[in-house]
This record gives C-alpha cells, sequence and structure tokens, in this order.
C-alpha cells in the first residue's frame, strides 16, 4: 500500500518534471536570414547606379538599338523614311559585308594598328613611368611637359605630323638627307610599305604619355617598405623589378592597355587626316564613314558599324578573360 502510494506520487512527479522541460524546450520561429552588410551595401550601390544606367541605356543603348534595326535595312541617305527590311543581306548577302574584301582588309589594318601602337605605347609608357617615379627637382616639369603630345588634339596633331612627313618639303625628310639616312625624299603617308607604319608612330608619339600617366598612378601605389626591404636583402634592381614592381603595377596596367585597346580599335580621325580613304591603311571606322557618308548607304554602313562594335567587343572580352586568368593564377 505505501508501495503503491508512493509510486502514485513519484508518477505525476515525473510528469509534472516532463511537462516542465517541454515548456523549457524553446518553440523554433520560423527563420528569416538576416540581410548582411555586404549584400545591404551591394544593393544600395544598385540603387545608386540605377539613374546612370537609365541615361546610359538612353544616350548609348537606343543609337545601339537603332543601328542594328537600320543594319537590317536597305536605307539610303537620301531617302532614310523609305527603307524596306531585307533581313541579313547586309551581312551575309551576295553583295554583304562580310563577303567584301575591303572590309576584311580594313579589320586587319585595325587590329594590326591596335597591337603594334597599343604594344609600343604601353613598353615606352612603362620606361616613362619609372623615370618619372624616382625623386627629382624636374619631375613635375617633366610630368606637365610629357602632357603636352596628348593635350594637343588627333587632328592637329596629325595634320602637323603630314606637314612634317611631305615627301616634298617635310623637314623630316630634309634632316634625314642632310645626316646622310636616305638618298631620296620618302613618301611617309603615300608609300604603302611605310603608310600604316607612320600612322602608328604619331599614334605612339600622341599616346604614350597616356599610358606612362596611369602607370605612374599604379607605381606610387606600390608600398616603399617592399623596396626597403629588397634593398636591405642585397636583391639586384632587375630582379627588384621582376619580382616585386611588375607584378605589384600589373592590374593597373591592365586597366590602362582596355582603355588604349578600346581607342585604337575605334581609330578614325588619325588615319582619315593622314591617309583619307587610303585601303592600305583603311581601319574599320573609315570604312563605316566611308559606306555611310560617301555611298550614302545607311543600311549597309550600320551592318559595318555593328560588326565593328562586335569585333571591339569581342576583342575587348578576351583580353580582360585572358588578364583575369592570368592574374589569378600567377605561376
Amino acid at each position: 500500500m505505501g508501495l503503491t502510494g508512493s509510486a502514485g506520487l513519484a508518477e505525476p512527479a515525473g510528469r509534472a518534471g516532463r511537462a516542465e522541460g517541454a515548456e523549457q524546450t524553446p518553440v523554433p520561429l520560423s527563420p528569416r536570414a538576416p540581410v548582411s552588410l555586404a549584400a545591404r551595401r551591394v544593393r544600395l550601390a544598385w540603387w545608386l547606379l540605377l539613374p546612370m544606367l537609365l541615361v546610359l541605356a538612353l544616350v548609348a543603348g537606343w543609337p545601339l538599338g537603332r543601328t542594328i534595326w537600320f543594319s537590317l535595312t536597305d536605307a539610303h541617305l537620301a531617302r532614310l523614311s523609305e527603307w524596306r527590311f531585307i533581313g541579313l543581306d547586309n551581312y551575309l548577302g551576295e553583295y554583304g559585308v562580310l563577303r567584301d574584301g575591303d572590309w576584311w582588309h580594313s579589320v586587319l589594318n585595325t587590329l594590326l594598328f591596335a597591337l603594334l601602337s597599343v604594344s609600343l605605347e604601353t613598353v615606352l609608357g612603362l620606361g616613362v613611368a619609372l623615370l618619372l617615379n624616382h625623386p627629382s627637382r624636374l619631375r613635375t616639369l617633366l610630368r606637365a611637359a610629357m602632357l603636352v603630345p596628348w593635350a594637343i588634339p588627333t587632328v592637329v596633331s596629325a595634320k602637323m605630323w603630314s606637314w612634317m612627313l611631305h615627301d616634298q618639303f617635310g623637314i623630316v625628310n630634309h634632316y634625314l638627307q642632310a645626316l646622310g639616312l636616305i638618298a631620296a625624299p620618302l613618301a611617309w603617308t603615300a608609300d604603302p610599305e611605310l603608310s600604316l607604319f607612320t600612322i602608328v608612330l604619331v599614334d605612339v608619339w600622341k599616346t604614350t604619355p597616356f599610358m606612362a600617366l596611369l602607370i605612374l598612378a599604379a607605381l606610387q601605389m606600390v608600398p616603399t617598405e617592399c623596396y626597403e626591404a629588397a634593398e636591405v636583402d642585397g636583391v639586384p634592381p632587375w630582379r627588384v623589378f621582376r619580382r616585386i614592381t611588375l607584378p605589384l603595377i600589373l592590374p593597373g596596367v591592365a586597366v590602362a592597355v582596355i582603355f588604349r585597346m578600346l581607342d585604337a580599335l575605334r581609330v578614325f580621325d588619325l588615319v582619315y587626316v593622314m591617309t583619307s580613304n587610303s585601303r592600305d591603311t583603311k581601319s574599320m571606322s573609315v570604312y563605316v564613314r566611308e559606306q555611310l557618308i560617301d555611298f550614302q548607304q545607311v543600311g549597309y554602313g550600320s551592318a559595318a558599324a555593328t560588326l565593328l562594335f562586335l569585333v571591339i567587343a569581342l576583342a575587348t572580352s578576351v583580353y580582360i578573360v585572358l588578364t583575369r586568368s592570368r592574374l589569378e593564377d600567377p605561376a
């Protein structure tokens, strides 16, 4: 009887304990993932960029879309409203852009010009930036003087060099003959073997200061402690440049090369002023202008302009992918 009573008393106590434990167990609420600070910053950044993106869509997107639309028509400049939809005939038709030998020749000229000019400007700009990066009393004056070619408008510099390189009264031929370097005057802008290389040299003269300025900005971001440690360890200067300076400024150099590549692939004014519509130097932009203005073929010229946009986008994308993979995998 006593055992039964004590068991009976223990059982309610156990039930009460279990009930109390059950009450203490927190009931999981429907979780709502907290928004991280990084996500909120990204969202705020997109909201701040939205007005600029809308303006960019109106300023750049609308003309691009209209150009692509005109490339699918037979629009003519004299009767722009009387167009007829012809699909991809301006691209792949019997007389389409992709079947025109002059177009492919202009593509080759443009790519060769971009490759030569950007390569030379990068190497020379790096050398000038390294010289200007050293402390000197004349450093400020040299920086200002360096920017003079870049500050001159391209049309002015192109016309100036055309006069100096003239085969009859140009001063370049005069001094080269006076020094005995050439026997007869050279037609720098008329000779098919010299004209494209001449334009490359003029572009290098004008744009090297731009590359030097961007690379100099990257050099000044390199911590001085790295050079001090290398000097204490007795590392040779060439190895300091190859192991310390170049890897640290490589992202800045890559950005500078992208800017110059975009500018070089759409080159127009320098080529047109110096050699006009010459087939030996005709760039893609000059080809587009010739079709749109000289021949007044808006549809055909719009197709060429669309292909120009695609070539620039493709070349830039390939360079960015290759550069990014090299930066991520230095080995």
